[in-house]
C-alpha cells in the first residue's frame, strides 16, 4: 500500500463480495487490487451515457455488505467525477465518492465471472505475453 492510497468503504451484495474474494484469491492478490483493476476496466465505459445510466440502476438495488478498499489517490479522485457525470445525465445524485465506487464496482462485478477473470489475467500478464508471440529470426 502506498502512502498516497485512500481508504473507502463501499456497499456491495454478499454474492458480489464472494465473487470479488474469489477473483482476488484466484489471482493471488487482495480485494483492493482487484477492485482497482475492475475500476480500470469499467470507468472508461462510464463516460458513455448508456453505461452511466446503468450505474443508476445498480444504485437502486440494495447492497447490505460493507467492504473497505484502499485505492490509489488519483483513482479515488476520479470517483466524484463519475458521480457528477451520472447526476448530469439522470438527475440522480450518486452521493460521496464511496457511492460512485460502490456503483462502478457493482457494475463491473455484474459482468460474466469468466470474462472478469480473463480480464484480470490480461491485466496482470507480463508485457511480453500481452503483445503476443514474437516471430523467430532465422540466422542466415
Amino acid at each position: 500500500m502506498d502512502c498516497e492510497d485512500v481508504m473507502l468503504t463501499v456497499r456491495i451484495t454478499a454474492a458480489e463480495r464472494a465473487l470479488l474474494r474469489a477473483l482476488a484469491r484466484s489471482h493471488g492478490s487482495d480485494v483492493s487490487e482487484v477492485a482497482v483493476d475492475g475500476l480500470l476496466d469499467v470507468i472508461p465505459a462510464l463516460t458513455g451515457d448508456t453505461h452511466a445510466l446503468r450505474l443508476v440502476r445498480v444504485l437502486a438495488r440494495p447492497a447490505p455488505c460493507a467492504v473497505t478498499f484502499w485505492l490509489p489517490a488519483p483513482m479515488a479522485d476520479l470517483l466524484p467525477l463519475v458521480g457528477d457525470h451520472v447526476t448530469r445525465l439522470s438527475g440522480v445524485r450518486v452521493g460521496p465518492a464511496s457511492g460512485a465506487l460502490s456503483a462502478a464496482l457493482r457494475l463491473w462485478l455484474a459482468g460474466d465471472p469468466a470474462r472478469l477473470a480473463a480480464s484480470l489475467t490480461t491485466m496482470h500478464a507480463p508485457a511480453a505475453r500481452r503483445s503476443g508471440p514474437r516471430p523467430l529470426g532465422v540466422a542466415a
